[in-house]
């Protein structure tokens, strides 16, 4: 049994329902929040509390899950790594690929390790992609298209750190396409080059709310990620066109694997098989609940697919790499990055600080 606090009660909210559907795995024992109604509301029998401190000195505790804006992620999974306690984080793990090599320097002295949450890897569509690349059915990947077409209104932007550099670290890239980007690097393979504009057209905020990328990848394929909060309703589409087979997600947000896709073979005399394959997939658990299935695999020193660090610094690096392109006018920003890199610190604007 893996005890866990969670820190934040908003997106915590969320989580709590994935480690509940869990309960031989996990058991949350503390929900940390300053405002202790809001974490009253979602806990039931669970303690609440308004003070992180207690949560890091508490031996009780085995793992803390991190769900607090984007500016404490780093510096609360540090004081957690200090702790050595195991470590959750919702995205974005980072906001530079400096403050990364910093978490992977702490998780090295550390007993604890660091898990960032991308629960989109999870749910039906994924393990049926999985099976059919087993069975050699997927081939070579082609090309990708990926629409994040949201609707974010002044309503959302009340919350103060919202559409901010200095509380959100910015804007559609980190807070809403990052997850589409995250399964297009994991069902892809790894970005080589990107070509990327951004602007904000939507909301008056200091961010981006809008962004039109290319991509291309390691092994050659290539893909387009269109973006923004300006859409009517929540829409999240995903086309995968692989040598032997076009996979298409439908258009529902937020959990995308979780939901039925279309898989429709290049050669219809290879239909057959692809039905038989996916006859033969038994679903596991979906979204957050996958993931963190996936984390307690991980502990228990089993075979596992839970995300880790070096995911999490993907992440990052393909999110640097987004902003290098956007400030050069779209020109190809090249990944990996190094040391030496001009945002390697950090994609802040002038006078912003990741401090």
């Amino acid at each position: 049994m893996i005890r866990v606090a969670i820190l934040g009660a908003g997106i915590g909210a969320e989580h709590l329902q994935g480690y509940r559907m869990l309960p031989d795995l996990f058991e949350v024992t503390v929900i940390c929040d300053l405002d202790l109604s809001r974490a009253a509301d979602i806990a039931g029998d669970i303690d609440v509390t308004d003070s992180a401190e207690q949560v890091f000195n508490n031996p009780d505790i085995d793992l803390v899950d991190i769900c607090l804006p984007p500016h404490l992620h780093v510096p609360m999974t540090l004081r957690a790594l200090a702790a050595h306690k195991h470590v959750i984080c919702e995205k974005p793990l980072a906001t530079s690929l400096a403050e990364v090599d910093g978490l992977e320097q702490a998780q090295a002295a550390s007993q604890g390790r660091v898990f960032p949450i991308f629960q989109y890897r999870f749910g039906r569509a994924m393990t049926q992609l999985t099976a059919l690349k087993e069975a050699g059915l997927l081939g070579a990947p082609q090309t990708a298209s990926l629409e994040t077409h949201w609707a974010r209104r002044a309503d959302y932007y009340a919350v103060p750190w919202r559409g901010t550099w200095a509380g959100e670290r910015g804007g559609v890239i980190i807070g809403h396409a990052i997850h589409a980007h995250d399964l297009l690097t994991c069902l892809f393979g790894d970005v080589a080059q990107v070509n990327a504009r951004l602007t904000t057209r939507v909301n008056p905020i200091e961010t981006e709310d809008c962004a039109a990328i290319a991509f291309s990848m390691a092994n050659g394929a290539l893909a387009t990620s269109s973006v923004t909060l300006g859409g009517a309703d929540d829409t999240t589409r995903i086309k995968l066109i692989y040598e032997n087979l076009t996979a298409t997600s439908g258009p529902k947000p937020y959990a995308p694997m979780d939901q039925t896709w279309t898989f429709q073979a290049r050669d219809p005399v290879d239909q057959p098989k692809i039905d038989a394959a996916l006859a033969q997939v038994t679903p596991g658990h979906a979204g957050f609940a996958g993931c963190l299935y996936e984390v307690a695999q991980a502990l228990a020193g089993r075979p596992h697919r839970a995300v880790t660090l070096p995911d999490g610094r993907a992440s990052v690096e393909l999110m640097t790499a987004i902003y290098a392109s956007a400030r050069a006018d779209g020109a190809a920003a090249s990944c990996p990055i190094s040391a030496d890199h001009a945002l390697y610190e950090g994609w802040q604007p002038t006078g912003e600080s990741n401090g």
